[in-house]
């Protein structure tokens, strides 16, 4: 938790940067044998949990890099991470990307070393949680939203709102949402709150779910401390809620597409859906350790994954969004309606993960900056 604290801190001291960064990396060389990476569940794929999905052999034997995956679980678990060091890359989403750049872990990316670069799509190119006066901190993977996952036995229709998790009530088939509904493990679920917040009590003028004024913030964990009271298990892994969902009686939640894919693969009463409030999302970049000791593969690595065929089967894979549009046709895992199916046009309507900061354009400057959304939300989840 130090290491979240300190990284977090950092960021709210400053995002500034004397001179202009370069690219550590000018040209490549022989591989080293090896990349490290540190990776959502389910982004790097190798074929021992299905193999129609693989991704990572055609790269050893093409490369000769052999690919190392610890999986995090937290955007704060993988600036945890970082901070200890080892790795050569990171898949970072925007609430830890600012952080990994304002604490130096990572290093400016030399697109011209990357001939796929050109191919990525251009809402993501220059996006704001990699790129940072001009230059690019990372090279973008995939994108998505944070989706209302629930149960069909349940709710014989979608659930209309987020308020089945932050509100006691009673559910469709009669029995009180106590106990069988769940909330991330995260202090960037605050940002959910004041999503739902933004919808409901529009009088706290909140324009965007990370910049948040004190008053606006105490409203979010107020909302939170009631959210408590109803959830049986906050979740940060991924496999664990999808058992919760399918032994444990717990029928809705905020979710990923990943679980619910899986879930639907094993024949579970599972859908999910996007709640009038609208959703918060995430679009992760692979960053490039600072002092990566094994900079070729990393450099090849980076390329291998914005190939269109892998593109296109993580997002069969995870349920997410490719980063080049090309992926999205002649897919034969994800089919030529599987970006339209996962919200490729939903892209403005997401609210993607970035991490808070005081100085902020909607509140004059004046907002809660994210060491508090940690310390904060710790104290929720603990009944605080």
């Amino acid at each position: 938790m130090n290491s979240f604290l300190k990284s977090c801190t950092a960021l709210t001291v400053a995002l500034t940067f004397s001179g202009q960064a370069v690219a550590q990396v000018k040209e490549l060389g022989k591989g080293e044998g090896q990349v490290n990476i540190v990776a959502w569940p389910g982004y790097i794929e190798r074929g021992e949990t299905d193999k129609g999905y693989d991704w990572v052999t055609s790269f050893e034997k093409e490369t000769g890099c052999k690919v190392n995956v610890k999986t995090a679980n937290t955007s704060d678990e993988m600036v945890s991470l970082m901070n200890e060091g080892g790795f050569d890359l990171v898949t970072a989403s925007g609430d830890a990307s600012l952080r990994l750049v304002a604490g130096k872990r990572v290093q400016p990316i030399n697109t011209d070393l990357i001939p796929s670069w050109k191919t990525v799509d251009d809402r993501l190119k220059d996006a704001p949680w990699f790129t940072v006066g001009g230059v690019h901190y990372g090279v973008p993977y995939q994108w998505g939203p944070n989706i209302l996952m629930y149960n069909t036995e349940v709710f014989k229709e979608a659930p209309k709102s987020w308020n089945v998790v932050f509100e006691e009530m009673k559910l469709p088939d009669g029995k009180s949402n106590k106990g069988r509904v769940q909330a991330y493990d995260g202090p960037i679920h605050i940002a959910d709150a004041a999503n739902y917040l933004m919808f409901h009590k529009p009088e706290l003028g909140i324009k965007d779910p990370y910049e948040l004024n004190e008053d606006q913030y105490k409203a979010a964990l107020e909302l939170l401390r009631v959210q408590r009271t109803l959830v049986g298990r906050y979740w940060h892994d991924a496999a664990i809620q999808v058992d919760d969902f399918q032994n444990e009686g717990v029928v809705a939640s905020g979710s990923w597409p990943y679980q619910v894919n899986a879930l639907v693969a094993a024949k579970k009463p599972v859908a999910s859906t996007v709640p009038e409030e609208g959703v918060t999302g995430w679009a992760d970049t692979t960053m490039m350790e600072a002092d990566s000791a094994n900079p070729n593969c990393a450099y090849m690595w980076l390329e291998h994954s914005l190939s269109p065929k892998v593109q296109g089967d993580v997002s069969a894979w995870f349920g997410s969004l490719p980063v080049v549009p090309a992926a999205c046709k002649g897919n034969e895992l994800l089919t030529d309606e599987g970006c339209k199916t996962n919200g490729y046009d939903n892209f403005e309507k997401i609210k993607f993960w970035k991490t808070p900061v005081s100085k902020c354009a909607t509140q004059n400057d004046q907002c809660v900056p994210y060491y508090r959304w940690v310390s904060d939300y710790i104290g929720v989840i603990g009944g605080r």
